[in-house]
């Protein structure tokens, strides 16, 4: 009777003991990429979190890569600046001693209120700056301005020819100097009718004279 209740004592002994170690769970290399979902590009130095142990934190590299050691079942937080933060648990029934995901985070797009920034401190500034201000002519006043006898004389001396003035003029002279090209002009000491006029002029001055 001694031996037996020390057997089924032993024999309960190894029953909790395999039961406790059959339900901790096998450890396995986690491992994975994170890209954006849209653009598929890497998403660096994202914070990767095992909420289920204790919340221990894990960084993934320049090139979105991360890689620790974690159970089946465990919550995993994917958290990173611009992103929406991203919870996905690691599949309870894993068979390998490793498992790698693709993880795809999504932009968040945050709408920032409109913010004006005005020059004057106080509304006594605005005020003073308001009434102080020159008001600045319309269309019609400036267009007015611009085209003043004044303001077309003054531009004409300060402004250079542009290329259609330029060609204009030559074109004027170049027609005057073909019209007048057979015409010679004379030299008036080697004309008999002018010095006949020249004489005459003289006579009647000689005449005039002795009356």
């Amino acid at each position: 009777m001694k031996y037996l209740l020390t057997f089924l004592l032993l024999m309960s002994f190894t029953v909790v003991f395999a039961q406790e170690g059959g339900g901790e769970k096998k450890l396995i290399q986690f491992s994975g990429i994170i890209t954006d979902v849209d653009s598929n590009t890497v998403v660096p130095y994202v914070t990767v979190t095992n909420l289920t142990n204790k919340e221990q934190r894990y960084a993934a590299n320049y090139k979105g890569f991360f890689s620790f050691i974690a159970r089946p079942g465990d919550t995993i937080l994917y958290s990173a600046v611009g992103y929406k933060d991203l919870i996905l648990p690691i599949p309870a029934q894993i068979d390998d001693t490793k498992y790698t995901v693709m993880i795809k985070m999504k932009a968040e797009i945050i709408n920032l209120p409109v913010v004006r920034v005005y020059p004057w401190a106080t509304v006594e500034e605005f005020t003073r700056d308001f009434m102080s201000m020159k008001i600045a002519d319309d269309d019609y006043l400036i267009a007015l301005k611009n085209l003043s006898q004044e303001s077309i004389s003054d531009k004409m001396v300060t402004l250079s020819r542009d290329a259609g003035e330029i060609q204009s003029t030559n074109y004027r002279l170049n027609h005057d100097r073909a019209l007048n090209k057979n015409m010679v002009q004379t030299n008036p000491l080697l004309n008999p009718f002018a010095w006949g006029k020249l004489m005459q002029s003289i006579f009647k001055g000689d005449k005039s004279k002795e009356n």
